[in-house]
């Protein structure tokens, strides 16, 4: 298996409505791979049909060495995936949940009883085979899911917004046990809207936006080729009229969004001087980072 998962000019459209528009990407073995957009910029979709959970219009799909959609089922059976909404059954322990779903890859119970207390040491949830559902918090269940994907110890982990709801201790966990899995060798798909996230933990990531691939590479390397070294935040009061009548005398470009204008600098000094004598005016300045790069090809607005 030279990669596990290739996607060639792939397009799905509803309707008549296209919803992935030529999406080509190649995953590397033991790599996180990032797949960003805004809202209905098709991940999902994108998702779904390299699962053969949903039938592209056309393109080609090679999972796990496996053609997608023809041969889907075959090449689930060495994919974990994580859901972007948890789908553990209620009416079972932590212990039976993952029994119960190493049983739809064909495994033998003894083979995932000898299992379950490693993916529950995994997942930080050591001795809590019998706990029942209902006396989890919202990261215990999340990592349980976690733990429910790596069953079937699978070549390809899927993850759609793994973090997505979850406080900044359970966020840290899962990054933590997410390190360890590509440490070992496993490949990871990973979508989200956190762009820390994305810059902690992709090796390469592609941002999409109506479908379409606008951008790919290494974090710092789209940092680094897209957009302005450093980041001066202005707020407070007349921020926004300050900008407009003084901010591109030493910016780049600016962006103004709501109480606060973002001034992209490649020398922040003069900026920062100029505003030293303007004590009415609060200041930020900071290196750029993913989020920049992120708005600024897909835009400010908000997204339904």
């Amino acid at each position: 298996m030279d990669s596990p998962l290739i996607v060639e000019n792939l397009i799905k459209a509803y309707e008549g409505r296209v919803v992935v528009d030529g999406l080509s990407f190649t995953l590397e073995r033991s790599e996180c791979f990032g797949l960003l957009g805004p809202n209905g910029a098709g991940k999902t979709t994108t998702l779904r049909c390299c699962l053969g959970l949903t039938a592209p219009s056309s393109g080609s799909i090679t999972l796990v060495g496996e053609p997608v959609p023809t041969r889907a089922r075959e090449a689930r059976e060495r994919v974990g995936v994580v859901p972007q909404f948890d789908n553990l059954d209620p009416d079972f322990t932590a212990a039976e949940n993952l029994l119960v779903h190493g049983r739809y890859f064909g495994i033998k119970d003894a083979v995932i009883r000898e299992r379950i207390p490693g993916l529950l040491d995994f997942a930080g949830l050591a001795g809590k085979d019998d706990v029942a559902m209902r006396t989890l918090s919202g990261g215990m269940k999340r990592r349980l899911t976690l733990a429910r994907a790596l069953v079937n110890d699978p070549d390809l982990l899927i993850l759609d917004e793994p973090t997505t709801g979850l406080d900044p201790q359970a966020r840290h966990l899962i990054w933590d046990r997410l390190k360890k899995l590509l440490a070992a060798g496993k490949t990871i798909l990973l979508t989200t809207h956190f762009m820390d996230e994305a810059e902690r933990l992709c090796d390469r990531l592609a941002i999409v936006d109506a479908g379409k691939l606008i951008a790919v590479g290494p974090p710092r390397t789209l940092i680094a080729e897209r957009i302005e070294p450093q980041v001066v935040e202005v707020y407070g009061e007349g921020a926004e009229a300050w900008a407009v009548a003084e901010a591109g005398r030493f910016s780049r470009r600016v962006e103004v969004s709501g109480e606060t204008a973002f001034c992209y600098v490649a020398d922040a000094v003069p900026l920062l001087a100029h505003l030293a004598e303007r004590p009415q005016l609060k200041t930020l300045h900071r290196p750029a980072n993913l989020e920049d790069v992120f708005l600024k090809l897909t835009g400010r607005e908000l997204r339904d």
